[in-house]
């Protein structure tokens, strides 16, 4: 492997059964990486309250997104509880040519069909402190019936398995560290030596770009 590699943006994939608190980990992060990147994922659910359009997702009918489906728009979709997800590969692609580090909010799904396209994206998965205050948050959301949060419990175990698959592991007990962790990850990720090599190289071969 070479010591200098060209610098392209870094992808950061954020994973989370439903209910742990990713959504909040991410807005709150976001502020204080300013010049990182996030991808509003496509979905064919309704907004939750307080959940706004092109900030949160891109609502699609489920008409545009299949039709987004056959005209390869999507890095990555999936079918979760009944709706569909995806990810706009070529906004990806334009923000990582012109590198720029971005930042996927998706399930395991995503983050798997993510890594095969880039496999050096890093994959970050949050975990509730317990699976009962995971049921405490969902019931206390009050959009879901008792049978749909159960279909989430369940589906958070099986999502849980595949934690140990990930680059890193944040435990949401604390939101504000939670946070912090996040934001570590971020600027840890780009103190790597891949990442500056260019800077790294005008100090160790004369007459190089800086």
């Amino acid at each position: 492997m070479p010591v200098f590699q060209s610098h392209a943006g870094q992808i950061y994939i954020v994973s989370a059964p439903s209910g742990v608190g990713k959504t909040s980990i991410i807005r709150a992060a976001l502020p204080a990486l300013p010049d990182l990147r996030f991808s509003v994922s496509c979905t064919t659910r309704h907004p939750r309250p307080g959940e706004t359009a092109a900030r949160d997702y891109e609502f699609l009918s489920r008409e545009a997104f299949l039709k987004g489906v056959e005209s390869g728009r999507f890095l990555e979709w999936a079918e979760v509880h009944g709706e569909y997800y995806g990810t706009d590969g070529r906004q990806i692609e334009e923000w990582i040519s012109a590198g720029d580090d971005v930042l996927l909010d998706i399930d395991v799904q995503g983050a798997r069909q993510v890594r095969c396209s880039y496999p050096c994206a890093q994959t970050i998965f949050i975990i509730p402190p317990s699976l009962d205050a995971l049921e405490e948050r969902l019931m206390s959301r009050g959009t879901e019936s008792v049978e749909q949060i159960e279909v989430r419990l369940r589906a958070a175990r099986t999502e849980m398995q595949d934690a140990p698959w990930y680059d890193y592991v944040i435990v949401n007990a604390i939101l504000e560290d939670a946070v912090a962790d996040l934001c570590a990850i971020v600027r840890a990720g780009r103190c790597r030596r891949s990442v500056q090599a260019r800077r790294l190289k005008a100090f160790l071969v004369p007459g190089a770009p800086a």
